[in-house]
């Protein structure tokens, strides 16, 4: 069976674990584990606090600093009211496409660098390479946020990181960060007939939402002279609104969910600098007038660094010259990326797949994109070797 068939195989195998970031992902990291193992790596998982979700990080050649990390996230995002052909959760081949949740965003890219571990082992490796697969990439980077403070206590420090989301292959330097919000509003139920004797939380959610929409244009007018990032300003995003329980009561509760992709840090700071203000000088107040007990709470679900565009990137300048390609590019959607560049790594972002396809019903990858990145991770042994 040659390297394509097997990571299909394995592909097939990966996408059949329904790892949904609300579900576990045990069976597949043990699935991995077992992978790597026999192929001489050594291999440690690190579980999340309750126990149901594991990051897998596992190593060939030398105990030594230096060396590359292979990275991936294992979750996919939901299926529900998703209108697929098929079962989602079923490997489907359709001449030259190969169709699943998870496909492109990312298990194909950690399948394949799978099957390449069976050939690095049985290289004269020099430097260390490692391999990083995480959980809940999708719901705030939960997974790598937990295992970038491990390695470091650990004292790991591998020097260049290769992130294998969905770029088409192309060579991807940089990207905005990514930080997401629950807010919480309480007020005062009430009949509906008296609406002047509650505090309707549904209605200060409204005027949440109607100021976060006006940042838009103030981040637009702060966009960096030169930005390569389109659009080229920090934007935002609201994901959802909700509130109250009929139309004759007075909401009591809601919540909005929204998120901001920074395309300069500052602007994270001005944004919350600016809404937290709202909510203290505005809202609060005028809920508090009627009931004091009101109130506002923010959770914060995920604040993850974009990764920096940076002169020097030998991550950059070893997928390019494996690649064979001169040109690179940045993107708006985030990735773990930045997380392992705070780590002092140089990092790059390359996969198979397009991004276009990813969280949409009948996410796929083509076929030649799964061999272009086999044939990147094969060249790879070259560099690993020298």
């Amino acid at each position: 069976m040659d390297r394509l068939a097997e990571t299909v195989d394995l592909l097939d195998r990966l996408i059949g674990y329904p790892t949904v970031s609300s579900e576990s992902n045990l069976e597949l990291i043990a699935d991995l584990a077992g992978q790597l193992e026999g192929t001489g790596a050594r291999v440690e998982l690190f579980q999340d606090a309750g126990g149901g979700k594991a990051n897998l990080f596992a190593t060939l050649g030398p105990e030594a600093d230096g060396g590359l990390v292979l990275s991936g996230h294992t979750d996919v995002v939901p299926v529900a009211d998703q209108d697929w052909t098929g079962d989602p959760f079923v490997l489907r081949r359709d001449r030259d496409r190969l169709y699943g949740r998870g496909t492109c965003d990312m298990k194909g890219f950690i399948a394949a660098a799978v099957v390449a571990a069976r050939d690095y082992a049985g290289l004269d490796l020099r430097r260390p390479l490692h391999f990083a697969f995480t959980y809940d990439e999708e719901v705030g980077c939960l997974g790598a946020r937990a295992l970038v403070p491990e390695l470091q206590r650990r004292g790991i420090r591998p020097a260049m990181a290769i992130i294998g989301e969905p770029t088409g292959m192309q060579v991807i330097e940089g990207h905005k960060g990514c930080c997401e919000y629950t807010v919480r509003f309480s007020g005062l139920e009430g009949h509906g007939s008296a609406p002047e004797r509650g505090v309707n939380a549904a209605e200060y959610a409204v005027r949440y939402v109607a100021r976060l929409m006006e940042m838009r244009g103030e981040l637009m007018l702060r966009a960096p002279e030169g930005s390569r990032f389109e659009p080229p300003w920090t934007t935002i995003n609201l994901g959802r609104i909700s509130g109250g329980v009929a139309h004759n009561v007075i909401a009591g509760k809601a919540e909005v969910d929204w998120e901001m992709r920074p395309v300069q840090p500052e602007d994270g700071a001005f944004v919350k600098a600016r809404m937290g203000a709202y909510v203290e000088d505005d809202l609060l107040p005028a809920m508090r007038a009627i009931c004091p007990e009101a109130d506002i709470r923010t959770e914060v679900i995920g604040e993850v660094a974009g990764l920096e565009p940076m002169a020097e990137n030998a991550a950059r300048d070893l997928v390019a010259g494996l690649l064979g390609v001169n040109s690179v590019d940045v993107v708006p959607f985030g990735t773990e990326a930045g997380l392992f560049q705070q780590m002092g790594m140089s990092v790059v972002v390359c996969g198979p797949g397009s991004i276009e396809q990813a969280h949409k019903p009948d996410e796929f990858l083509g076929l030649d994109q799964l061999s272009a990145c086999l044939q990147m991770l094969g060249r790879l042994r070259l560099a690993l070797a020298a």
